[in-house]
């Protein structure tokens, strides 16, 4: 019994043994706007800014990985990347210096078609307050299961916060680092591993589905430039006509993330959000929303209201998140009704939410 114990325990050390990766190794690809190695701290390292660094031949599912960053604490975004298939489309976790200690000093987000959405996933399920060393190693670890994530920095032993769901498909993808166009960073002792059931300190949480009146299924366009739009105030034929409809439904959390259908490449950064509105008399209905970034509302194609959400736009802490703070009194006419949000981006997040108060007298058909 005591030979079948010791082998067990030696079983689970081998299979949470974590695969040391120099960065000066050329199993990495390294696509960045400045990179070098040096040491720095005592230590070899990875200078970079402006890019991504990514193990060619690591396809990662599961399992663990750590690395330590430092940075001078001026404002970047440095982390690590995760099931990484493109640089258009992967998961990410980045530390953000110059907000260490506050709620958003760090972030998960996923990204789709190059589009991160912090603007969407925010709040402690995706972030949390951990104060930063400065000029010296902070020690980061993500354990990944499936849709959970575990996520740690510097206290290995108490998570920061942990994810009940991850944003992406889960799909196998490379592994590495990254850091954005602001402040430089250097990562050293990069390690990993795969392994199917990692252990948890933290449980996942229920994930609730949208509340009553939430609009859950929209349609969305195709992408086209904002400025197709520009004084126009009533829809004729040829502003609809050539429209291709991808179905999609609400997050638990009652927002769409746009970018989930398409990127915004060349200036088509915006597509409409659309739900068809089948209603038992001529009313008045309210509608509470949000979006990101800005946003033009159409009711039976005319043009009814028009916002701005975006980064700074309302003072200089002024983040943009979504939220339903908005809203509108539809003139509904009895029978069909089509409502169509032209939602655009700038960055940050792309996205909408709606919901009805109560649903009587309408019938959501999309």
């Amino acid at each position: 019994m005591r030979n079948f114990i010791s082998l067990f325990l030696m079983f689970i050390l081998i299979a949470y043994s974590l695969t040391a990766q120099s960065f000066s190794s050329d199993k990495w690809e390294i696509d960045a706007a400045e990179s070098r190695i040096e040491n720095h701290l005592g230590k070899e390292s990875l200078y970079i800014k402006g890019g991504v660094a990514v193990l060619k031949d690591a396809e990662f599912l599961n399992g663990i990985i750590e690395c330590k960053v430092a940075f001078t604490g001026a404002r970047g975004f440095m982390g690590l990347v995760w099931r990484f298939q493109d640089r258009y489309n992967f998961e990410e976790f980045y530390v953000r210096p110059h907000q260490s200690g506050k709620p958003d000093a760090n972030q998960y987000t996923p990204v789709f078609n190059g589009l991160p959405g912090w603007q969407l996933y925010y709040g402690k399920e995706y972030s949390a307050p951990v104060k930063y060393k400065n000029n010296e190693w902070n020690h980061l670890k993500i354990i990944i299961s499936g849709k959970y994530a575990e996520f740690y920095i510097n206290d290995m032993n108490s998570p920061a916060f942990f994810v009940s769901e991850l944003k992406r498909e889960v799909k196998s993808g490379l592994i590495g680092v990254e850091c954005g166009n602001f402040a430089p960073a250097h990562f050293t002792d990069f390690r990993y591993t795969s392994v199917d059931n990692p252990e948890f300190a933290g449980t996942p949480k229920l994930i609730n589905k949208p509340e009553p009146g939430t609009v859950v299924k929209w349609q969305v366009s195709n992408h086209f430039n904002e400025a197709e739009l520009d004084e126009k105030y009533i829809l004729d034929s040829d502003d609809k006509d050539g429209m291709n409809w991808t179905a999609i439904e609400c997050e638990h959390t009652g927002f769409v993330n746009l970018a989930r259908v398409q990127g915004t490449p060349d200036g088509l950064n915006t597509a409409y959000a659309r739900v068809v509105i089948d209603s038992e008399s001529d009313q008045i209905k309210k509608i509470r929303f949000g979006y990101s970034d800005r946003v033009k509302v159409f009711v039976n194609d005319k043009l009814v209201y028009g916002g701005q959400n975006n980064y700074m736009s309302r003072d200089y802490r002024y983040l943009g998140t979504i939220g339903l703070f908005d809203e509108l009194y539809l003139p509904l006419k009895k029978g069909t009704n089509e409502i169509r949000f032209a939602v655009s981006e700038s960055f940050g997040g792309w996205g909408i939410t709606a919901k009805f108060d109560n649903l009587e007298g309408i019938n959501l058909k999309n």
